[in-house]
């Protein structure tokens, strides 16, 4: 008696309206803009711990982060300018431009109120759909628009760009952007935001923390003290100035993200189909249509 042979099933394939599509592709000029604006970027948030008590720096500490501020509006500026020759169409223009004009329509309803700010769960999950190169732009100039529309035009604007294009673009490197769905991927994308809503807050208050005067606060940034000394007053300043208004960040970004995200995720997902942006733009000659005589 011959026995049969089984033949494994093949490994289920993903199914295409499954895959992620990417709004953006980013090739190596667009990577290595971004790793260096992200490099200049961690200079500028984190130069207080970087740079010696004894350092020029230090110096002008006050001037400090203005420089960075200047700096960091062109780098931002080059980045977009890159991703966009490397693939930004029109009709992820017009993507771009729905989603950010919805970010900024949202902020201002939470502003002021314990750090209750609706925009951070649509940047989450708009980035998880379209991708890390769509998630920096998209975050980067969200932030600008609400910045005009609030009248929050200062300093600090150049580092929320950057720190939100951060917190956007996390959420598109996000594993399993083709096969994890339902209550698994919420659960995920609740548990990035909860902690990039803290880790936002927290480069945020590093951007604001050495324009505070020294004598005025025992928890200032001391530009003649040590780095562990500056670490302490940093960890005080957090914990007087920032961690109810994070925490209600935080708990609006998971509650918004597990009561609104499956029906959220489903209209991006479906309005990406529907746009192909991967599918490139072709023009056919109609054929001419003969006249009754």
């Amino acid at each position: 008696m011959t026995g049969s042979r089984v033949t494994p099933a093949p490994a289920a394939a993903v199914a295409p309206r499954d895959r992620q599509v990417r709004a953006v592709r980013l090739g190596p000029r667009s990577v290595a803009a971004l790793v260096l604006v992200s490099a200049v970027g961690v200079a500028g948030f984190g130069w207080p711990f970087l740079a010696p008590p004894d350092a020029s720096l230090n110096a002008h500490a006050q001037d400090a982060p203005w420089l960075f501020a200047g700096v960091l509006v062109l780098l931002v500026a080059v980045v977009a300018a890159t991703i966009s020759e490397s693939g930004l169409g029109p009709k992820a223009v017009a993507m771009l431009g729905v989603l950010a004009a919805a970010g900024a329509a949202l902020r201002p309803i939470g502003a002021g109120t314990a750090g209750l700010e609706p925009m951070f769960f649509l940047m989450v999950l708009s980035g998880r759909v379209l991708g890390p190169g769509f998630g920096f732009v998209l975050g980067s100039i969200t932030m600008f628009a609400s910045a005009l529309l609030t009248g929050g035009v200062g300093p600090w604007m150049p580092f929320q760009m950057l720190a939100m294009g951060w917190f956007t673009m996390g959420a598109g490197l996000l594993p399993g952007p083709d096969r994890l769905r339902g209550r698994a991927e919420l659960l995920m994308l609740a548990a990035y935001g909860f902690l990039a809503a803290f880790a936002y807050g927290t480069v945020m208050n590093l951007a604001g923390w050495t324009f505070m005067n020294t004598l005025a606060s025992n928890i200032a940034f001391d530009p003649d003290a040590s780095i562990p000394a500056n670490l302490a007053r940093f960890a005080a300043y957090c914990l007087a100035t920032s961690l109810g208004w994070d925490g209600g960040r935080a708990a609006m970004t998971v509650v918004l993200t597990l009561a609104l995200g499956t029906p959220v995720l489903k209209a991006l997902r479906r309005a990406t189909r529907r746009a192909a942006f991967e599918a490139p733009v072709t023009f056919e000659k109609a054929d001419e249509v003969s006249r009754p005589r």
